[in-house]
């Protein structure tokens, strides 16, 4: 967890204040301006109201250029960035017909199949020129292919489950799934820092949902104790079902799950464990099975398995592992699976080619050489930086680095600096973060070399310097020592 120091904490208030401040002030002078003109079409309440818009137009749009930046090439270890331009401060951008070539600090590209592959594109280009682009239809009518059913039997074995289901989109796989798992009646106990698609799976289940301070077993135990014994509220009856949510690596924080901890509270307490392993198949693991296989976790003692296959296996969807029954349950009652239309022909097949190199039936052994790089870069990255003197979050192992930089203006700066010099970076604000907890979020790849790697350092340091987020003493250099034995 973040252990914010007071002075930062207040230069960080104040520059907030001050923003927020001057943005009072200037709309008050616009209403002035435009008293006699009408923004409203009459009788209708305006659609763009409240603290929300406030933010968007005062804050927001004075660092939009650093956020949702296009690109014009496949997200590899470097890309293309669609350079823009602005005439009026930015509140609109504007594209152009040029392009800098970038070095991709941002993209969930872990393993390095978002680009062409030796063996994933040719089976991709089979898959489409055999399937087409899209089945146009729904699982249950005609949207699911050969492919699909192929899948869902490798994915099942792939994180050693008995089945798998898939779904055309990783958001939803949470979301929808969510509800179907559990109702009135039941509770949910997430952490506090799981995904926005945990958080609107569990809002709109209409289970009660209870919070547990992030990655804290103790705290889970204390929150499962407490809820147990009340029971449901005002009934207080028993509870008809109590389902504990985790992830499996935090994409905000970049820190892996305590599972072993989390999995034995659940079993103490007869609570049903969701992990969601967005972040976490196929980057981490001996061989790519995420973070049970990291952690000496027995697939069996996880009741219900998420994962996408946007990051690792560099194409679209999700998918849910569980028990025969519950995908059974899940075929016949997820909207998600009824009425929205199939993966892709060409993306499933994209996942199948990339499971099948990580497993080494291609015939090859690039997936252990690409796991063992991933390992190699992320340490190097994270143990590089922290030695530069910058607040790194996360755990050893994992491909997700965020370097806090808290003040709202070192947030442009940082970004825009960093692109200046050919470095494409993610920085992340509220309200995706805490007010206060302003970041940068490294992703690392398996495709980087270790000479990108090195510029992005170099780059990253100076800018380091520049913008002031080194909040640390750097380690002193290593100082070689003479290559003739000192005289006594």
């Amino acid at each position: 967890m973040v252990r914010l120091p007071y002075t930062t904490a207040l230069t960080t208030l104040f520059s907030y204040g001050l923003l927020f401040a001057f943005g009072q002030l200037r709309d008050f002078f616009r209403k002035l301006i435009d008293w006699f003109k009408a923004k409203n079409v009459k009788g209708y309440a305006p659609i763009c109201l409240g603290l929300e818009d406030f933010y968007v137009r005062r804050l927001y749009l004075r660092i939009q250029d650093c956020f949702g930046r296009p690109i014009a090439s496949a997200p590899d270890s470097w890309f293309d960035v669609v350079e823009r331009t602005s005439n009026d401060n930015n509140k609109t951008l504007q594209r152009t017909s040029n392009t800098s070539r970038c070095l991709n600090l941002g993209s969930y590209n872990y393993l390095g199949f978002a680009a062409a592959d030796e063996y994933c594109t040719l089976h991709v280009i089979e898959s489409l020129k055999k399937y087409s682009a899209s089945t146009c239809s729904v699982r249950v009518d005609g949207g699911t292919t050969k492919l699909h059913t192929e899948l869902e039997e490798l994915v099942a074995r792939f994180v050693g489950k008995p089945a798998a289901i898939l779904f055309g989109m990783g958001y939803v796989t949470n979301s929808a799934i969510i509800p179907c798992l559990i109702g009135k009646g039941g509770l949910i106990i997430s952490d506090s820092l799981n995904h926005n698609s945990i958080v609107n799976g569990a809002r709109g289940s209409g289970a009660t949902v209870r919070v547990f301070q992030h990655n804290s077993p103790a705290h889970l135990e204390e929150v499962l104790r407490e809820q147990i014994a009340g029971g449901q509220p005002r009934t207080h009856r028993p509870w008809k079902k109590i389902i504990v949510i985790v992830e499996g690596i935090y994409s905000m924080e970049g820190e892996l799950c305590k599972l072993p901890e989390i999995i034995a509270v659940c079993k103490k307490y007869k609570a049903y464990t969701y992990l969601d392993e967005a972040h976490s198949i196929g980057a981490v693991g001996q061989s790519g099975r995420g973070v049970c296989e990291l952690l000496g976790v027995d697939p069996a003692d996880v009741d219900i398995m998420m994962g996408t296959f946007t990051k690792s296996f560099g194409s679209c969807g999700g998918y849910i592992a569980a028990s025969k029954e519950i995908i059974q349950h899940l075929k016949h009652s997820c909207p998600a699976h009824l009425y929205a239309t199939s993966m892709s022909p060409p993306a499933v097949q994209q996942v199948i080619s990339a499971i099948k190199v990580i497993l080494g039936e291609d015939g090859s052994n690039r997936g252990a050489q690409k796991l063992a790089r991933i390992r190699e870069n992320s340490n190097f990255f994270r143990s590089e930086l922290k030695k530069m003197g910058f607040e790194v979050l996360g755990d050893n192992d994992s491909p997700v680095m965020p370097i806090m930089l808290y003040n709202p203006a070192k947030i442009p700066a940082f970004s825009r600096e960093c692109l200046r010099q050919k470095v494409a970076v993610v920085t992340v604000a509220f309200p995706a973060t805490p007010l206060l907890l302003a970041r940068a979020r490294i992703c690392i790849s398996a495709s980087h070399t270790r000479e990108d790697l090195v510029k992005a350092l170099d780059v990253i340091s100076r800018v380091g310097d520049l913008v002031g987020i080194k909040y640390f003493p750097a380690e002193p250099p290593k100082i070689a020592e003479a290559g003739h034995d000192k005289l006594e």
